[in-house]
């Protein structure tokens, strides 16, 4: 039997913020997805957290992993220069509900 503590924690556990859903994405695969508005310049929050142990020195959050490229994107990756722990998203411009969250990256051979 699962302690109640560790019930009401997992409940409490939100891998997204409560204004993203993943869902299909017309981009590839499944993408991020704003539930309302979203203000220009907001963080919303980690998207890779730094780990040595791991190959090419990252872990990527829920949010990290559903991102799709654009070449036109609406977001931002950006980094603490004073804190190199993590990387985070920032919106570049307001975003519309139902709006894809994108970025502008590479791929890169493992």
């Amino acid at each position: 039997m699962i302690n109640n503590s560790i019930m009401e924690k997992t409940k409490q556990y939100k891998p997204l913020p409560e204004y993203l859903s993943i869902g299909p994405s017309s981009i590839h695969g499944a993408g991020i997805f704003a539930k309302d508005d979203i203000p220009a310049e907001i963080e919303m929050g980690i998207t890779h957290v730094y780990d040595p142990e791991f190959q090419h020195g990252y872990i990527r959050t829920p949010l990290g992993g559903f991102i799709n490229h654009s070449k036109n994107p609406n977001c931002e990756l950006i980094e603490d220069e004073a804190d190199k722990t993590c990387k985070k998203i920032k919106t570049l411009h307001r975003i519309e509900m139902g709006e894809e969250i994108t970025l502008k990256y590479s791929l890169y051979d493992l």
